[in-house]
């Protein structure tokens, strides 16, 4: 037997009688036009098998018909006043409309807002897409052996900085520039207590279009102030995430030492492949070399969950002098 698909409180036996029939409308007088509908609806009877506050559902294909109201005739004296007040009503119309004559109806028009296209990048338009604009040029992808990370250059000598576990184990170091180009790079200096290394890029790097980003000072920063994160997570090259400093002297553990050091927090999206990349503020300045996430498991492959640590650029360039002298 079919499962019973009808009313929940019928049986699968039930068999509805005739729909209830309405009333017949009293007639309209003669002569009128149209029947007027009621404004409430009619009740109808409620099923037998159903409990009594439940109303019965009409039939599909079955509407009820209306039923006509009886309807009283205007006198003619009735009538004629109603004419004499439309005209009189029309002629003021047309006098505070303008005049009298003219059938030309006035269409009130409403005009929607549109905003003007955004500026271009460097010329006063978002502070965030100037900012991003002007480092992604001077970001690189690091291809150590099999690891992957992130770097910027920091002069027109062609030194690079980066984490000093990307290139932990490498004889042989690539980077892969912005514009696509790729360069030959050679490690000079490795602090690995501080999780920092220095690269020297082999080729004349004024032609090669890697541009040196500028320094800035995280000791200005301030906790709410807008950061991106620049790099290449998961080897998705060029990739600018945006965030805010969440704390500017967080305790974290960086290097090979174990040692807790100071570090900028940040909720802007850092992944594997970010490491050594550039914190950079809305002006475009370097105030920090993102290097850590915090993950809620143990596996290193653990995305990011908006904490993010970078080492601060005051004691990036102290320790990355010393590596290039």
């Amino acid at each position: 037997m079919s499962p019973h698909l009808g009313h929940p409180f019928r049986g699968p036996d039930y068999t509805p009688g005739p729909p209830p029939v309405a009333p017949e409308p009293p007639a309209a007088p003669t002569g009128f036009p149209f029947p007027v509908t009621p404004a409430s609806a009619r009740p109808l009877p409620p099923f037998p098998s159903e409990p009594p506050s439940l109303a019965a559902a009409p039939q599909a294909g079955v509407t009820d018909r209306p039923v006509a109201a009886p309807v009283r005739r205007r006198t003619g004296r009735t009538l004629a006043a109603g004419i004499a007040w439309a005209i009189l009503a029309g002629g003021l119309a047309g006098a505070v409309t303008g005049g009298w004559g003219d059938d030309t109806p006035s269409v009130a028009t409403a005009e929607l807002p549109q905003a003007s296209a955004p500026s271009a990048p460097g010329s006063g338009g978002s502070s965030i897409a100037s900012a991003a604009a002007s480092v992604l040029p001077g970001v690189v992808s690091v291809r150590a052996g099999r690891a992957t990370g992130s770097g910027f250059a920091i002069d027109q000598q062609g030194h690079v900085v980066t984490n000093a576990h990307v290139v932990e184990g490498a004889s042989n170091v690539t980077l892969v520039l912005s514009n696509g180009r790729s360069l030959d790079a050679e490690i000079i200096g490795v602090d690995s207590d501080n999780d920092l290394a220095v690269l020297q890029v082999a080729a004349d790097a004024s032609n090669s279009g890697l541009r040196a980003l500028t320094l800035g000072k995280s000791s200005e920063l301030r906790v709410g102030d807008p950061v991106l994160a620049v790099g290449s997570p998961l080897g998705l090259e060029g990739t600018v995430t945006a965030g805010i400093v969440s704390a500017v002297d967080r305790q974290a553990r960086f290097g090979d030492s174990g040692s807790r050091q100071t570090a900028i927090q940040t909720d802007a999206a850092i992944n594997p492949g970010n490491s050594g990349g550039p914190l950079v503020n809305a002006s475009g300045q370097v105030v920090g070399v993102n290097t850590a996430i915090a993950t809620l498991g143990s596996s290193s492959r653990s995305g990011n969950i908006g904490i993010g640590f970078a080492i601060p650029v005051d004691r990036m360039t102290t320790i990355v002098q010393n590596l290039i002298d």
